[in-house]
Order: structure tokens, then sequence, then C-alpha cells
């Protein structure tokens, strides 16, 4: 399972000063901002997918997020399972997060000190 895409999550007050750093600090590789979505912006490669993300929260400390990508549906859901079987914290219920693109099926957790693991599936429904 490869990693669909990471990111960071920082301060409030430092997320417009990070987002303006991240534009220049890897423009030399080919990355533009391809996504904002309110408190988050998405980095990529230009013609692929973002898969640099920095998001902001309003308080408490930074923390890190990290997405696999599966192939079927289903095993996001598995996934969801699992972690909170194992003590992980929910952090967003299998669904649809339309606001990315419309086959974007995710789920997230908290891990145990607080990290957001996703898993993500971009196949359409019918692929499940």
């Amino acid at each position: 399972m490869p990693i669909d895409h990471t990111g960071i999550q920082v301060s409030l007050a430092d997320y417009e000063k990070v987002v303006a750093w991240y534009e220049k600090a890897l423009a030399p590789l080919g990355y533009v901002k391809m996504i904002d979505v309110g408190p988050a912006v998405g980095f990529g490669e230009k013609g692929g997918h973002p898969d640099w993300w920095v998001s902001s929260r309003e308080t408490g400390n930074n923390s890190s997020h990290h997405a696999f990508s599966v192939k079927k549906r289903s095993l996001v859901s598995e996934f969801h399972k699992a972690a909170l079987e194992a003590g992980g914290e929910d952090n967003g219920a299998p669904g649809i997060r339309s606001q990315y693109h419309p086959n974007y099926y995710a789920a997230f957790v908290k891990d145990p000190v607080g990290n957001n693991i996703e898993v993500v599936c971009h196949a359409p429904e019918t692929c499940s």
C-alpha cells in the first residue's frame, strides 16, 4: 500500500507564513500550490496530484498527517474499524470527501499520540 500524501499541521498564527515558505521552497522541485480548501493547502508536481499538505489548527501542538492509498473502498472501512479497535480516536468515518474530488473516499483515525492517519481510495464506487 503506497503512501498517497502526507503533511503537517501548524498553528493558525503561523499558517500563512508557512504556506508562503513552502510555495518558494518547493518550487525548484516542480511543486506548485494545487488546491486550497480553507485551512489546508495541497502542493504537488504540475500534472500530478497534491501529495504534500499544510493545514492549520487553532490550538495545541503541531502534528502530522499521513495517508495510505488503497485500490478498494472496502479496505478504507476495514482500516477504520481495525484502527478504532486498536485504540485509535475517530477523526472521520469512511465516506466521500467531495471537497477534494468526487471519488475521494477516505477515513481518518488519530493514532495514540495524536497523528492523523488516513486511508484513501480514489477509485469510483464501482471498483469496490
